[in-house]
């Protein structure tokens, strides 16, 4: 089994900063893609950035040039740094993963708990 767990979440004002980290373990032979989504009340989820295994980004316009996704293949830890914060970032945020595990043929898709990000104005 593959545990994603998230942290970081928190109360901030608008303009300022909070970086979330996920770790990923249990039985993991490679993981593969990353992605960080995020749910605001009564709304659908949505992705907010992603990461491949080689490294390449992409980003929801939304966040673009505000928030950086990066990861620490060595300790299985993951990163979402969001910088001048709106009000309209406020939502739980899920990190997801694309995990082959030891012994699987195939990669499974794994989600964190979640953690909630407000932004007060």
């Amino acid at each position: 089994q593959v545990q994603l767990v998230e942290s970081g979440g928190g109360l901030v004002q608008a303009g300022g900063s909070l970086r979330l980290s996920c770790v990923a373990s249990g039985y993991i032979f490679r993981i593969n893609a990353i992605n960080w989504y995020r749910q605001a009340p009564g709304k659908q989820r949505d992705l907010v950035a992603a990461i491949t295994s080689g490294g390449s980004t992409n980003y929801a316009d939304s966040v673009k040039g505000r928030f950086t996704i990066s990861r620490d293949n060595a300790e299985n830890t993951f990163y979402l740094q969001m910088n001048s914060l709106k009000p309209e970032d406020t939502a739980v945020y899920y990190c997801n993963a694309n995990v082959l595990r030891i012994g699987a043929m195939y990669e499974g898709h794994y989600w964190g708990q979640g953690t909630q990000v407000t932004v007060s104005s």
